[in-house]
């Protein structure tokens, strides 16, 4: 039984990483642009996307590459570990995995873009850094809720930033 589903398992990696490569090209390569700039961070696999954790502020997926920050958020109400909110931002990125699988070329114009502005522009930055939580941009909410169900773990909930 145990050979039958790392089997199945592999061939899903598989099956994922074909279509990350075909129908998700753009983020693909534009992950690999980016892997080849922080390669040498710690590296290593969480279900079909390689992870690297880089020094920058901010986490982003593209394609099969999640590039985890090595300075995750704080939780607001001080009741999550660290290690535990950095888990969640795991499950979080995996979810913007989905959703370029699902999208395909959309995801960029879909996601990608409008996640980058809620990020980076400074209206966008006071109005979550003011109380209203990161991840509730739709966008957002709904890398939760994909991670979430592909993984059976927690995500990134709205009481953290």
């Amino acid at each position: 039984m145990d050979r039958v589903s790392t089997d199945l398992s592999r061939y899903r990696i598989l099956l994922c990483l074909l279509l990350q490569c075909t129908w998700g090209i753009l983020q693909t390569a534009l992950g690999a642009a980016v892997f080849l700039r922080y390669r040498t961070g710690k590296r290593f696999v969480y279900r079909s996307a390689l992870v690297i954790q880089y020094p920058l502020l901010s986490s982003l997926s593209l394609g099969p590459f999640l590039f985890i920050t090595n300075r995750p958020p704080r939780d607001r109400s001080g009741r999550i570990p660290q290690s535990e909110v950095a888990r969640r931002l795991l499950v979080h990125e995996y979810g913007h995995t989905i959703q370029s699988l699902l999208l395909g070329p959309l995801y960029l114009p879909a996601v990608g873009l409008p996640s980058a502005l809620w990020n980076h522009l400074p209206c966008f930055r006071r109005k979550w850094r003011g109380g209203v939580s990161y991840f509730s941009f739709f966008t957002e909410r709904s890398a939760n809720a994909l991670g979430e169900r592909f993984t059976g773990e927690p995500s990134m909930g709205s009481a953290l930033l």
